[in-house]
């Protein structure tokens, strides 16, 4: 399974950004799609999740602010972020959780997790 994220980009605190992503492939379940971040330096924390039943969690520092929802194409995920802050630039990337597809060689593969590519978040002051 591959997962392609975008929306990412330069914005001036109190802005908003709105990121996507979608998951590709012969995609048989996915338990939940959902964003983590990492900052310079720090730890990948996670950010906001949304299970296949409409469960969403999210991290204290992004509550009230941020919002997951799922795209109208199965396997997507947005998540709007407003009210940004110079702390909230990072790394921002889409994570699907215990997905189950089939592989290119025709068997069915199910993994603990699937990463997609980082997409740039930068908050200015």
């Amino acid at each position: 399974v591959q997962l392609q994220a975008s929306g990412g980009g330069l914005v001036q605190a109190g802005g908003s950004l709105r990121l996507s992503c979608a998951a590709s492939g012969i995609i048989y379940n996915i338990n939940a799609l959902g964003w983590y971040r990492q900052a310079p330096g720090k730890q990948r924390e996670l950010v906001a999740t949304i299970t296949s039943g409409g469960t969403m969690n999210y991290a204290d520092s992004v509550k009230g602010r941020f919002t997951i929802s799922r795209g109208n194409a199965k396997n997507s995920v947005h998540l709007q972020m407003n009210s940004l802050k110079p702390e909230d630039t990072a790394v921002y990337y889409c994570v699907a959780d215990q997905p189950t597809y089939l592989s290119a060689s025709g068997s069915v593969v199910a993994e603990r997790d699937a990463w997609g590519e980082g997409t740039q978040v930068t908050v200015s002051s």
